[in-house]
C-alpha cells in the first residue's frame, strides 16, 4: 500500500471501470495535479481499471485565446480550435508524469489520438464516434489512460474543439463507448444543490437528481455539468455522479449520483432546485404581419448563423400585426440584432427590432411536478410579492421558468427557494402521494 496516496473510502460496490473527469481548478496547480494522482492511483490500488479525463490548466484557455484575439480579433475558428486545444495536451502530458512518478503505469491520449471523431464545427463540434481500440489495448495492458477532454478530429484530419465545458462531453462520451461501470465528474463543488450556495447559502446538496431534472437544470443555467455530457448520459444510460476533487472521499460526502427516474423506488419532491442564467438577452420584433410562415421568418437567418434560440413569445395580434419576442445567449446578443436589423427587418417590413442584454432567467426545476397544479400560480405570487415584474415565461412537464430583470435575479432566486422550503429536507407533505 503506498501511504503517500489519498485515502478513498469506496462509495459503491467495486468496480472494473471508471471514467473519471477532472475539471480546471482540480489541474489548476502542480501540487493539485499531484493530489489527483494520489485519488487516481489509490483508485488502481483498489482494483480499478481508470480512464481520465483533465480539462486545461485553470484559466489556460482563455489564456491562449486571449493571445489569438490580441493578434486577429477576427481570427479563424479552424486555428482558434488547434490553440485551444494545448491545453488540455499539456495537463494529460502532466497527469501521466505524476502517475508516473507514484510507480502507476499511465498513457497520455490527444483526441486525435484516440481519435474522437467529430463533424466540423469549430469551436461547438458534436461527438460522431469514438474508436476506442487504443484505449482498450492500453487499459487491459494495465495503464491508466488519461484523455484529452474538450478535443477531437473530424474527416479531414482538423482539430476540433467541443466548446466551453467540453471535457465532461468527453468524459460522458467515452463512459458511453466503453461501457464504463460509473462516471465521475469531479469539480470544485461537492455535488447539485437545490440552488446555488453562493446565492443561497442555505441551499442543500441533493444525494441524487434524476437525468430529466439535470438536463433542465443545465439547459436553465446550472453551472456543475455541461447539458451535452447530461445528454448523453441519459442516452446511453450512464450512471454518472459529481463528486468534489478538494474533499477526502474518506469522509460520507458522495457528492450527488445522477439517477433514472425508472430505477428509483422512493418518492420524489414536488422540486428538486432553483435554477438560474444570467447569460440571456431577449430580443423584440415589433409590428410584425400576423401571416403563417413568419416566425420561420425571423427565426431561419438566426438558425443559419447557427445562433440557438431559448424561449419564444408571439402576443395576439392587433389589426393584422404582432410583437414577437426571443431569447439568445447573451454572447450572440449583436450578431442576432445585426442580422434582425439588415435582414429580417426589411424583408419582413417589421417596424422595428428592440433588445435587453440586461434579463436573467429564473426556473424551478422537479419532478414532482407533474403530479402537482398551482406550481406556477406559487410561483407568480411569491415573485409578485417582492414586486419582480414577470417578462416571459415558459413551462415544460417539469419547470416553470420565467425572465426577470438582471437586478432581481438573486431577489428571486432566494424567494422561491424559501418559498418552496428547499431548506428543509423533503418530507411526506411535500412529496408526490
Amino acid at each position: 500500500m503506498r501511504h503517500d496516496r489519498i485515502s478513498v473510502f469506496p462509495i459503491h460496490p467495486p468496480v472494473s471501470l471508471i471514467v473519471q473527469k477532472y475539471g480546471g481548478t482540480s489541474m489548476g496547480s502542480p501540487e493539485r495535479i499531484r493530489e489527483v494522482a494520489r485519488r487516481v492511483a489509490r483508485f488502481v490500488d483498489e482494483g480499478h481499471r481508470l480512464v481520465v479525463v483533465p480539462s486545461a490548466m485553470a484559466g489556460e484557455t482563455n489564456r491562449l485565446l486571449g493571445l489569438a484575439k490580441e493578434l486577429n480579433p477576427d481570427a479563424s475558428a479552424r486555428e482558434l480550435d488547434v490553440i485551444a486545444s494545448t491545453g488540455e495536451q499539456v495537463s494529460i502530458g502532466l497527469l501521466a508524469i505524476a502517475l508516473q512518478k507514484l510507480g502507476v503505469k499511465a498513457k497520455s491520449y490527444t483526441g486525435w489520438q484516440v481519435p474522437i471523431l467529430t463533424d466540423a464545427a469549430y469551436t461547438k463540434a458534436r461527438i460522431l464516434a469514438i474508436e476506442e481500440r487504443n484505449i482498450r489495448e492500453d487499459l487491459d495492458a494495465g495503464s491508466v489512460v488519461i484523455v484529452a477532454g474538450f478535443q477531437g478530429i473530424d474527416d479531414d484530419d482538423n482539430i476540433t474543439t467541443l466548446g466551453r465545458g467540453g471535457s465532461d462531453t468527453t468524459g460522458v462520451a467515452l463512459a458511453a463507448a466503453l461501457k464504463a461501470d460509473e462516471c465521475q465528474i469531479y469539480t470544485d463543488v461537492d455535488g447539485v444543490y437545490t440552488a446555488d450556495p453562493r446565492i443561497v447559502p442555505e441551499a442543500r446538496r441533493l444525494d441524487t437528481i434524476t437525468f430529466e431534472e439535470m438536463l433542465e437544470a443545465a439547459s436553465l443555467g446550472s453551472k456543475v455539468l455541461q447539458i451535452r455530457s447530461v445528454e448523453f448520459a441519459g442516452k446511453y444510460q450512464v450512471k454518472l455522479r459529481v463528486l468534489s476533487s478538494f474533499t477526502d472521499v474518506a469522509s460520507k460526502d458522495m457528492g450527488t449520483l445522477i439517477t433514472f427516474e425508472e430505477d428509483e423506488n422512493m418518492e420524489q419532491a414536488i422540486i428538486s432546485n432553483v435554477a438560474h442564467n444570467r447569460d440571456e438577452a431577449k430580443i423584440t420584433v415589433l409590428g410584425v404581419p400576423d401571416r403563417p410562415g413568419i416566425a420561420f421568418a425571423i427565426l431561419g437567418p438566426i438558425a443559419d448563423a447557427n445562433i440557438d434560440v431559448d424561449m419564444i413569445i408571439q402576443n395576439a395580434s392587433t389589426e393584422g400585426l404582432t410583437d414577437f419576442s426571443f431569447t439568445v445567449h447573451r454572447n450572440e446578443y449583436k450578431r442576432a440584432m445585426d442580422i434582425l436589423e439588415k435582414k429580417v427587418k426589411p424583408a419582413i417590413k417589421a417596424k422595428g427590432v428592440e433588445g435587453d442584454d440586461h434579463i436573467a432567467k429564473v426556473s424551478l426545476v422537479g419532478i414532482g411536478m407533474r403530479t402537482h397544479a398551482g406550481i406556477a400560480a406559487r410561483m407568480f405570487k411569491a415573485l409578485a410579492e417582492e414586486g419582480i415584474n414577470i417578462q416571459m415565461i415558459s413551462t415544460s412537464e417539469i419547470k416553470t421558468s420565467v425572465v426577470v430583470d438582471e437586478k432581481y435575479m438573486e431577489l428571486a432566486v432566494r424567494v422561491l427557494h424559501k418559498t418552496f422550503e428547499l431548506d428543509k429536507p423533503p418530507s411526506k407533505e411535500t412529496m408526490k402521494p
